[in-house]
C-alpha cells in the first residue's frame, strides 16, 4: 500500500547549523531533518513509517476488550488527512 503525502523541506541557514528540516503537511508529528536534502527525505520516510506504526499500536491498545470492526478505507485526495488525524486523536484522547 502506498500513501502519498506533501513533503516540505525547509533549508536551515548555515548560521543556524545548516541542513534541512522535513515534514508533511497532512500528517502532524511526521517531522525530521537531515544534513542534505536526500538525508532529510530518507529520515522523513522513516518518521512517517514510525508515526503510523505508533498510531496503529495506540489504536490497537484502545480497542482491547471492545468489539470493533476494522476495514480498509479509501479517501479522496481532497479530504485533508489533518482532519482525519485530529479526529483520531480526539477518539483516543492521547493528543494534546
Amino acid at each position: 500500500m502506498n500513501l502519498t503525502l506533501s513533503a516540505v523541506y525547509e533549508e536551515v541557514p548555515e548560521s543556524e547549523g545548516g541542513g534541512y528540516v522535513a515534514y508533511t503537511e497532512e500528517l502532524p508529528g511526521a517531522i525530521s531533518e537531515g544534513d542534505t536534502l536526500e538525508e532529510a527525505r530518507e529520515n522523513l520516510r522513516d518518521a512517517i513509517e514510525l508515526l503510523l506504526e505508533a498510531n496503529r499500536e495506540l489504536a490497537s491498545k484502545s480497542h482491547r476488550g471492545k468489539k470493533v470492526a476494522r476495514e480498509k478505507i479509501t479517501v479522496p485526495v481532497t479530504l485533508s488527512l489533518i482532519h482525519i488525524f485530529s479526529a483520531f486523536c480526539v477518539l483516543l484522547t492521547t493528543c494534546a
